[in-house]
């Protein structure tokens, strides 16, 4: 392939060299570089890899593509860009021939519940016998393959090669999960998409390494509406106005508490042996009455999302119905274990938001005593873990603390964190800093009628202490302290 057909959609000026070179990859790793691969230099928090020209040059790398002007032999090709992230994604689409483009693709954003809509939407695809690749917090799914993702939407070239993968294996659809940092480090730059959905937004993702302030959140969240045809957005939002305000997209809504296209009316809460979950009404562009296999109030706006979005594909309420009440996440609202004497379910919450939401939720389903084990991330806001204390002492009738990806912090002091705020509230709670043991106690003292939540890590199969990354899955702790004690 030469260069000049990877370069039709994208800005830059050309320093020196030719655009007929020949090429066949992108690379942004120094180390991955060869004869024939295009080497985008970007200035990272931590590296600059305008640094390591003299080595991919080395390699064999013959294009260059650069922030800034750069000295090199006059037989390399040197295109400068404005942004090496934004030329990074173009390039990668057009490396892969831009495969997003040969499928529908509907992009979920929102700061609670993307995983859980994204899943939503799968499972009725697939129930109407549509081949349905996606990418999110809990990985890329391609058929029956899965990758583990770094991050919620991971960087662009790998993204493009997914979408590529999910092309050679016949997917008419692409589902994924769009966070504020993709946009904001140019992973989802020059893909459009058919559909998507604003789900929420609140003050979360505010800090280091993070976002500047809730005004920066509320642009890099609202650029997907920039970059759709059709969105479908929270309308009982309090910042919807903001949401909607010079979106390039067709809107429409859904609601609870608004006229809208799609709204949910006489919500009921189903608490049953083999059953907890939620029936409601869908009225407006979409009659029909819906079961979904997941509590939670929030989740009856994910399956409004999710049912309006695939209505607006043409797929039949049926599909819809039967995928609903039978799907489920991982991590996300879990069921793990239930029985007569108690229900626990794990779920991701890992902030004040979704942890207010999910156990105000769980109070609707009238538990005896609403147990809830917890911990903080290390290396984070110190706001979230007063909040969260608050939260448990509460809505909870016994939290119990213990850890979570601790990272480079002492257990102890995130854990003191948690009882200044438990100690705002005449809460009961106690203190289990191993959180294996936390979850054991939990069961081993369970009292009929319990709901007990295990929340924080949700669908993460590890625990990451002073930089490494431990095996430890919930879900797998859980199944194991039922067996240890004959449940």
């Amino acid at each position: 392939m030469k260069l000049r057909e990877w370069l039709k959609e994208m800005e830059y000026e050309l320093l020196q060299g030719n655009l007929d070179e020949e090429v066949d990859d992108v690379v942004y790793d120094s180390r991955k570089a060869a004869a024939g691969s295009v080497f985008v230099c970007m200035r990272g928090a931590n590296v600059d890899s305008h640094k390591f020209i003299p080595d991919v040059i080395q390699k064999g790398a013959k294009v260059l593509v650069t922030e800034e002007a750069v000295t090199v032999p006059e037989e390399i090709t040197v295109l400068r860009v404005g942004n090496g992230r934004n030329a990074l994604s173009l390039l990668s689409a057009a490396r892969f021939g831009y495969p997003a483009r040969k499928m529908t693709t509907i992009g979920v954003t929102g700061t609670k519940g993307k995983t859980t809509t994204t899943y939503m939407i799968k499972a009725i695809l697939e129930a109407a016998g549509e081949k349905t690749g996606l990418i999110g917090t809990n990985g890329a799914i391609i058929g029956s393959d899965h990758f583990p993702t770094m991050n919620t939407t991971p960087e662009s070239y790998i993204l493009q090669e997914y979408f590529a993968k999910m092309v050679e294996q016949g997917c008419r659809y692409m589902v994924m999960e769009v966070s504020s940092q993709s946009y904001l480090m140019h992973r989802v730059d020059g893909i459009f998409f058919d559909y998507s959905i604003f789900l929420n937004i609140s003050n979360d993702h505010i800090g280091p390494n993070e976002h500047a302030s809730f005004e920066e959140y509320l642009y890099y969240k609202k650029l997907l509406l920039q970059n759709s045809r059709v969105c479908l957005v929270n309308r009982d939002d309090g910042h919807y106005r903001e949401i909607i305000e010079g979106a390039k997209a067709e809107i429409k809504t859904f609601s609870m508490e608004h006229s809208a296209d799609f709204r949910a009316a006489d919500v009921k809460y189903i608490r049953e042996h083999d059953f907890v979950g939620l029936d409601f009404k869908m009225e407006g562009d979409y009659e029909s009455r819906l079961r979904v296999n997941v509590p939670g109030l929030f989740n009856v706006y994910n399956a409004m999302a999710a049912a309006g979005v695939c209505s607006c594909l043409g797929l039949s309420k049926e599909r819809v119905a039967h995928a609903l009440e039978h799907m489920q996440v991982d991590g996300r609202m879990e069921i793990v274990y239930k029985s007569a004497k108690c229900t626990v379910i794990v779920d991701y919450a890992h902030n004040a938001v979704s942890m207010e939401s999910l156990l105000m939720t769980l109070r609707d389903y009238k538990p005896k005593r609403l147990v809830v084990v917890f911990g903080c991330g290390g290396n984070r806001a110190r706001d979230r873990r007063y909040s969260m204390g608050e939260i448990g002492g509460k809505l909870a009738d016994l939290s119990i603390i213990t850890a979570d990806n601790s990272r480079f912090e002492k257990t102890s002091d995130i854990l003191a964190d948690i009882k200044t705020g438990l100690s705002r509230t005449e809460g009961k709670f106690i203190e289990i800093p191993d959180r294996r043991e936390a979850i054991e106690y939990s069961l081993s003292h369970a009292q009929e009628g319990d709901i007990i939540a295990i929340i924080g890590k949700g669908h993460e199969d590890y625990q990451e202490i002073e930089g490494v990354r431990h095996p430890f899955l919930d879900r797998t702790v859980v199944q194991e302290a039922v067996q240890k004690l004959g449940m």
